[in-house]
C-alpha cells in the first residue's frame, strides 16, 4: 500500500514538472538564454524536493526489506541483493538508450521522457495497490526488525 502510495506522489510531481519546463521554455524565447527568474526555480525546486522523498524511499527501502527478507530464510544476501540491483539498473539503461530518440520524435526537450515517466509511475501505483497480494493475518512486520537502532 505504501509502494502505491509513493508512486502516485511521484506520478503527481512529474506531471507537474510540465507547466514549470513549458514555462522555463517561453521565457527563454523571449529573453534568451538567461538563467530563470526566482519564480521558475523556486517551482522547480519544490518539485524536485517532493521528488526526494519517494526517490529516498525507492533507494533505501527495497534493499533494506530485501537483506532482511534473505536473511530471515537463510538465503544468500548478496545474490538477494544483487538481484534486486539489476533488477533497478536495466530499466534504468533502457530508458537512457530510449529517452534520446523519443525527445528527437516530440521535438526535442526531455519533456516526453517526462511524461512516459509520470504514466509509468502512475501504472505501477495502481499495480501496487490493487495487484500485489496483501499480507498474511499473521504477519507480524516486528519479527523481521533487524538491528542498527534506526
Amino acid at each position: 500500500m505504501w509502494w502505491g502510495i509513493v508512486n502516485f506522489i511521484l506520478a503527481l510531481a512529474l506531471v507537474l514538472t510540465i507547466p514549470v519546463t513549458k514555462s522555463a521554455q517561453a521565457y527563454r524565447a523571449i529573453h534568451g538564454l538567461v538563467g530563470p527568474p526566482s519564480s521558475i526555480r523556486n517551482a522547480a525546486l519544490a518539485i524536485f524536493s517532493v521528488l526526494g522523498v519517494p526517490l529516498a524511499v525507492t533507494y533505501s527501502i527495497p534493499f533494506a526489506l530485501a537483506s532482511i527478507f534473505s536473511s530471515s530464510v537463510g538465503g544468500g544476501q548478496g545474490l538477494s541483493l544483487g538481484l534486486l540491483n539489476i533488477a533497478i539498473v536495466i530499466p534504468q539503461m533502457i530508458v537512457s538508450v530510449v529517452s534520446g530518440g523519443l525527445d528527437s520524435l516530440f521535438g526535442g526537450g526531455n519533456l516526453a521522457a517526462f511524461v512516459m515517466g509520470a504514466i509509468a509511475a502512475f501504472i505501477s501505483g495502481l499495480m501496487a495497490v490493487f495487484v500485489l497480494p496483501n499480507p498474511p493475518s499473521d504477519y507480524n512486520p516486528a519479527d523481521f526488525v533487524a538491528g542498527g537502532g534506526h
